[in-house]
């Protein structure tokens, strides 16, 4: 069997809490030979298998600089993912992948980066702000744009603040109910885009989260000037096999699993028009 039919043994060498429902593991692979062979780009995500219970495509959400600790942000909502929050340092699981394609980190080097996500979407384009802070000198301004229904969602608040010191670096946080201690924007994560010193012309935008907020925050940055083929979409389906063969993620004439997650929007406009589609 192939390394896409048969999981690799992974070990938890780590957990972080990072809310009371979203956490995250770091996974070493056990086969040391495996363990150095194994390489991944940014965006793209590994079938995660609990012994005995199933598996689910999960984000890598680690640097490449290291492919030998693998971080997963996980929020339990789920039997497979009530099975792993459960899990503790030494624990074994399964991990198939790396599969997918991910963000064009490196065609849009010398770019402005513009990040928009919406409540968890926040983890799959942790690779890429991480990326870009780890090779700064390789992009332009980056701006990063959060969105959560309630306050309490966010997740990464020490993240964001450290972010928000950093040089070229703009972090903007909207919540549509905020609770009184929320210090930043109350509303759409659309409506701070006039906070963002938006330059169309060198602007890469990479997002991902609730597909309603893709829609208004894409009409949004067209409007400003962004050309579409400068809007990178992470997009979410029901994945089970992470190859194109069952057929539950397809897209159109694609597949989330083997095309995407990534997808350049003019390569999905039309079906993302579609509500529901």
């Amino acid at each position: 069997m192939t390394r896409d039919e048969l999981p690799m043994e992974a070990e938890v060498v780590g957990r972080i809490e990072e809310s009371p429902t979203i956490f995250t593991l770091r996974l070493r692979l056990t086969d040391e030979h495996l363990r150095h062979e194994y390489r991944y780009m940014p965006g793209q995500f590994n079938m995660v298998y609990l012994y005995g219970v199933g598996e689910v495509p999960i984000s890598i959400v680690s640097d490449p600089h290291d492919p030998t600790l693998l971080d997963h942000t996980i929020r339990a909502v789920g039997r497979v993912t009530d099975g792993l929050a459960r899990l503790k340092a030494g624990d074994r699981i399964g991990l198939r992948g790396p599969y997918g394609r991910g963000w064009p980190l490196r065609e849009v080097e010398g770019d402005d980066i513009l990040v928009v996500t919406g409540g968890l979407g926040c983890a799959p384009v942790l690779v890429v702000i991480n990326y870009i802070l780890m090779r700064r000198e390789r992009f332009g301004r980056l701006t990063i744009i959060q969105g959560v229904k309630h306050a309490d969602e966010l997740i990464w608040r020490e993240r964001y603040a450290y972010w928000n010191t950093l040089p070229n670096t703009h972090v903007l946080l909207a919540a549509d109910h905020g609770g009184p201690l929320w210090p930043w924007h109350v509303g759409l994560v659309t409506e701070v885009f006039d906070e963002a010193e938006i330059a169309p012309d060198r602007t890469t935008v990479m997002m991902c989260g609730p597909e309603g907020m893709m829609r208004a925050g894409i009409g949004n940055l067209v409007a400003r000037g962004i050309a579409e083929e400068c809007i990178h979409l992470s997009m979410e389906r029901s994945m089970h096999c992470a190859v194109g063969y069952c057929g539950h993620c397809q897209y159109g004439p694609s597949f989330v699993c083997r095309d995407g997650p990534v997808f350049a929007y003019p390569s999905v406009r039309e079906l993302f028009k579609t509500r529901g589609f």
